[in-house]
């Protein structure tokens, strides 16, 4: 029986990237198993003009330790409930008034563990700061609790927490630590440098990268916490293989799942893939003046704005492929919207956009390719690569490509519909992703039954061969095989992949969409949780024969006869 469990990120009731998905939607199944011995944490980033949409304050158990808390001066605290299905219990918490302690904090961070913060730049302190005053909040919990034998468990994710849990490891044996990598620092830097990193990988070296890379400070810590952690974990195969050779310990593998119940069923699903679809060919005809029937073929990937690790670029180069053997080669009407649903520096919704969605016909606009402005349009990668590959979206070209630069949180002034209300909506989505540690979007679309093409760099993608096999018909993701050298190979192999869909009978599709939904449910929360079960267990473990050490160490000595 877990007493206490902790888990700390940046991204608890701050939706920034992938890692929000993977805490909300565990949130339900490790609130079933621990009740509100489970606490979030995460930073206050928040003001009453700019409140959390996710985070309800409020009463809960931990109101008495709130009253008494003895915290450092200026570090402010509040405690309620994240507003994600099972309503954990979440704690926000400042960080500014720590920033006056940063060199003491990093000198004996370099002491005990070689924590080289000199390099650090960018978010480092920033993350830093709040990772000491996560640590802080769960030691004055743990002291508060006061209880012998208290089996508490900290889990931090990323290097943005590393820190946190280096402090617990220091002053808090007692408590088991977890830490993990869902993507290495200097990994994702290689590969955002554009470097091959997986024809190299046993040739890599972590320390040296950092060096080459100006990663110095993100690598170590995150390097310290990996090896200080009394379990280290990632969240596949691929990544577990990258954290060997670049962080130098091998980790225990615990996948990221899905929970079921954000998906819609019967009824109410087929209500909400046709507003889905209507509203999105909605937008397309605004945009470029042209009808498009209820059988348009509407594709889409989605993602971080990295066009080499997600692929974008791949999926792009697909869809011009596809275009151009659709001139050529199909006799069909039939017409394809592709999107790229990536958010950007997004400056505001096109007005001229916005009139003709309420307009009764509408008229083709300027620029048809682009449904918000952005603040560095003639910089952007994905604008940019739209107009390299001779998208115009005009009537004669089968294919429209639309890229909508903004998070889709239902209120972005021209969709507003969220991302979950659009995915089903899709008839395939497409993540041909060269760096992608799990892959939250290709097992988003299978779970809501839209056909999807992802690669076997991304972590999910192996588990579907590892688990299923290549047999995208029997079980509904198309998994492709991709390297260092076979950018061509992979954008034409998905070509191929949406001219089959493109092609395809309806009962052949709904089949591919049922697979889908089954192949995802073997990745649901319940299915993994087991993996977590056997980290947790292995660190409290640890913590228990540490704490045996450290008492034996400090307990008096008996006192010894002598003679006269």
């Amino acid at each position: 029986m877990i007493d206490l469990l902790f888990e700390t990120s940046w991204e608890v009731c701050n939706k920034v990237g992938g890692i929000y998905a993977v805490l909300s939607t565990k949130a339900k199944t490790l609130q079933q198993r621990y009740k509100d011995n489970l606490i979030f944490i995460g930073p206050d980033l928040w003001t009453a003009d700019n409140p959390s949409p996710s985070f309800v304050e409020g009463r809960s158990s931990l109101s008495a330790w709130l009253k008494q808390a003895s915290l450092p001066q200026g570090m402010r605290v509040r405690v309620g409930r994240w507003d994600v299905p099972g309503r954990p219990q979440a704690v926000l918490v400042t960080y500014d008034a720590l920033y006056s302690c940063k060199n003491e904090l990093y000198a004996d961070m370099w002491r005990r563990y070689r924590v080289d913060s000199l390099h650090g730049y960018g978010d480092y302190d920033e993350s830093c700061m709040f990772a000491l005053a996560a640590a802080l909040v769960i030691e004055s919990i743990v002291k508060w609790k006061n209880k012998a034998n208290l089996k508490a468990i900290a889990h931090f994710d990323e290097w943005t927490t590393g820190m946190g849990l280096l402090h617990i490891k220091t002053h808090l044996p007692q408590v088991a630590t977890v830490f993990t990598t869902h993507a290495t620092s200097i990994g994702r830097s290689i590969c955002g440098n554009g470097k091959p990193l997986y024809d190299y990988m046993d040739g890599y070296n972590g320390d040296q990268m950092a060096g080459e890379l100006n990663m110095q400070s993100k690598h170590s810590l995150e390097k310290a916490a990996a090896h200080a952690a009394d379990v280290f974990t990632t969240v596949s195969d691929v990544t577990a293989r990258e954290c060997r050779q670049l962080l130098e310990r091998y980790p225990m593998v615990t996948p990221n799942g899905f929970e079921q119940n954000y998906v819609p069923k019967g009824a109410k699903f087929n209500a909400k893939r046709a507003a889905a679809r209507e509203r999105l060919l909605q937008v397309a005809s605004s945009l470029t003046g042209q009808h498009y029937d209820d059988d348009t073929l509407i594709v889409a990937t989605s993602g971080r704005l990295e066009m080499r690790n997600k692929g974008i670029d791949v999926y792009l180069d697909a869809v011009a492929s596809l275009r151009d053997s659709l001139r050529f080669v199909s006799s069909k009407t039939r017409k394809v919207v592709a999107l790229v649903l990536v958010p950007a520096w997004m400056k505001a919704p096109r007005a001229d956009l916005l009139e003709n969605l309420h307009a009764a016909k509408p008229h083709r606009l300027f620029d048809p390719v682009i449904t918000h402005h952005l603040h560095n349009q003639d910089h952007d990668p994905i604008y940019n690569r739209i107009n390299a590959l001779g998208f115009h979206n005009d009537s004669e070209d089968k294919v429209t490509v639309i890229d909508v630069p903004c998070y889709l949180n239902g209120n972005d002034g021209i969709v507003d519909m969220s991302y979950y209300d659009l995915l089903p909506g899709l008839d395939a989505a497409v993540f041909p992703s060269y760096y992608e540690p799990w892959g939250y979007t290709p097992l988003e679309s299978a779970a809501f039954g839209v056909p999807t093409i992802t690669t076997d760099l991304a972590g999910f993608g192996q588990w579907v061969l590892d688990r299923f096999g290549d047999d995208s018909d029997r079980y509904g993701v198309k998994v492709l095989h991709r390297t260092d050298s076979n950018y061509d190979e992979t954008f034409r192999a998905i070509a191929m992949s949406m001219m089959n869909l493109y092609v395809m009978s309806e009962k052949d599709n709904r089949a591919i969409r049922n697979a889908n939904r089954t192949t995802s449910k073997a990745a649901s929360w319940d299915n993994f949780m087991e993996c977590y079960d056997m980290a947790y267990e292995q660190a409290l473990l640890c913590a228990a024969e540490r704490l045996k050490v450290h008492n034996a160490s400090i307990a008096p000595k008996p006192a010894t006869k002598t003679r006269k």
